[in-house]
């Protein structure tokens, strides 16, 4: 089970993604070309580095009289050494050096100062938009900063050679020849070297070299960073507009919202479309793809309805172009196909398109029938359907009840009257089944006073367009109002992701021809042909 939620999450995601593929693709590009246009725009700098290396020289400190540093004060010398950098005049000095009319607060600004490591290395990198002049930056500070600190020692040992000397004056002969006038004639003489050598304990470790290519801006770096980010941005925004969408996006969804199993899933096919908008011959067939979902359809209202005769079938929809003709139409031709007598029945009587998918006569029909013009026998017209192949018979056919030629201006009250009533009661009784298309629910109201006269209302929506909304409000309306709901259709669902509604009867095809085992049970017929008036007989 935790692995079927899994699975089903995993494909809601993969839903999510390819639906809003434009979204992300966009926010992609659009933040990767941003990010490059800006970089491509910002000015080039150049960043040199010289390094400098720090020492201890814990001799000389002893010769000076210093306490040397131990091992385990490196971290805090490695400080030390930073802030000597930082700190002092040097990028005044550094400015007035170079001149290009550099001042103290830019050559600060343009400088960085880091240790390398855990050593006593530390780098003193500078950024200018002139390579050459961010080498001279850098070179110059540091050479600056060394001879400052060679300047400071030698102040230091030379002040400390002065007071050697006056220790040294102070003594005897004879103290000079013992153990501390010696010492202090070896610190004098030491110290006196140390002061003429300028030695610091700095150096430089290598001069900084003029770049050669600019450090910022990073353009390949920061496009990819833009595209990662417009990545991340699509995501949120395809994920953001999937949860502001209010549209029904899988079959499951139609069994959610009006709590219906799902009778079955009908793909999205050009030969379907061909079929609800063209003059075409009524007898081609249709795939078979398209022609085994309306099998599976009528299985699963024999299956999903065991304990209830269904011989009025009502096939209505929350909106228009939802499909509800075209399913209706395709229904009843796969139960006739299966031998049972079926009658499709337009109620739909302000906009009709039966006669035109069929290519038939537009009237008489229903209205005409309604107000006494003509017999229900006399408006029935017959299609021939396909019969299946494999027990040789053919011609079946389906009988055909249009809306007819001239519309009434009170489609309502025809549809509520008893005359409508008689009309059903005789099909009831004279057909196997009785499919009745019917206008748009949530649109006119002509289709409610057959909600109670019928065996079972089949809802169909089409995936991708009908809103959750509406459907709610309709599944609280059929609700409230008793209709006897027997299951939901999906109609428009891509033809590539009919993977998990199939269930599984692809393996029931039988060989040479056959049709599928679970499609072959035909709807049981009951009553007999009424007396007032005979079944409607082979006329077209």
């Amino acid at each position: 089970m935790d692995a079927e939620q899994t699975n089903r999450g995993f494909e809601q995601v993969l839903g999510i993604l390819r639906r809003r593929a434009p979204w992300i693709l966009l926010c992609f590009v659009l933040v990767a070309a941003a990010a490059y246009g800006f970089s491509k725009h910002q000015t080039k700098k150049y960043t040199a580095t010289a390094s400098l290396v720090f020492n201890n020289n814990q001799e000389a400190q002893q010769v000076a009289g210093l306490q040397a540093v131990g091992s385990s004060n490196l971290l805090a010398q490695q400080n030390t050494n930073l802030k000597l950098v930082q700190l002092g005049d040097m990028a005044a000095k550094t400015a007035g050096l170079l001149g290009h009319g550099l001042t103290k607060g830019q050559v600060s600004a343009d400088l960085s100062v880091s240790a390398q490591g855990e050593s006593n290395i530390v780098n003193v990198a500078a950024t200018a938009t002139s390579p050459a002049l961010a080498a001279e930056i850098a070179n110059t500070y540091t050479g600056q900063f060394v001879t400052e600190q060679q300047n400071s020692n030698h102040a230091y040992y030379a002040s400390a050679l002065v007071l050697v000397n006056k220790q040294l004056a102070a003594l005897s002969p004879k103290e000079r020849a013992g153990t501390a006038g010696l010492a202090l004639q070896n610190r004098d003489q030491s110290l006196g070297v140390l002061a003429e050598l300028r030695n610091g304990n700095v150096q430089v470790a290598q001069a900084a070299g003029v770049p050669t290519s600019p450090s910022s801006p990073k353009v390949s770096r920061n496009t990819v960073l833009g595209a990662v980010l417009g990545l991340l941005l699509g995501l949120g925004v395809a994920f953001l507009l999937e949860r502001l969408d209010r549209r029904v996006r899988e079959p499951k969804d139609l069994e959610e919202i009006y709590g219906l199993p799902l009778l079955g899933v009908v793909p999205e096919s050009a030969a379907l479309s061909r079929s609800a908008k063209s003059r075409n011959d009524s007898s081609v067939a249709l795939p078979a793809g398209e022609t085994e979902a309306f099998h599976l359809i009528r299985a699963h209202l024999r299956y999903f309805n065991v304990d209830r005769q269904l011989h009025t079938l009502l096939v209505a929809s929350a909106a228009p172009g939802d499909g509800k003709t075209t399913i209706a139409r395709h229904l009843a031709a796969a139960a006739a196909r299966m031998g049972a007598r079926v009658l499709l029945l337009e109620a739909d009587l302000r906009r009709p398109t039966v006669a035109q998918q069929l290519d038939i006569k537009s009237g008489p029909g229903l209205s005409d029938v309604l107000i006494g013009a003509v017999t229900l026998a006399d408006a029935t017209q017959q299609v021939e359907v396909e019969a299946p192949s494999f027990d040789g018979r053919r011609g079946r056919v389906l009988d055909v009840l249009v809306a007819g030629a001239a519309l009434p201006p009170n489609p309502g009250e025809l549809i509520e009257s008893h005359a409508m009533e008689a009309v059903l009661q005789r099909t009831r009784l004279s057909y196997d089944l009785v499919v009745i298309d019917t206008p748009p629910l949530t649109a006119v109201s002509d289709a409610f006073p057959l909600l109670g006269k019928v065996d079972g209302v089949i809802i169909v929506g089409r995936v991708g367009r009908n809103r959750r909304d509406v459907a709610e409000r309709l599944h609280e309306t059929l609700t409230g109002a008793g209709a006897p709901l027997l299951g939901v259709v999906a109609n428009g669902f891509k033809a590539s992701r009919l993977g998990g509604y199939v269930y599984g009867y692809t393996y029931d095809y039988a060989p040479a021809g056959g049709i599928p085992a679970a499609s072959a049970e035909v709807i049981s017929r009951n009553g007999a042909v009424p007396e007032e008036e005979p079944a409607p007989s082979g006329r077209a």
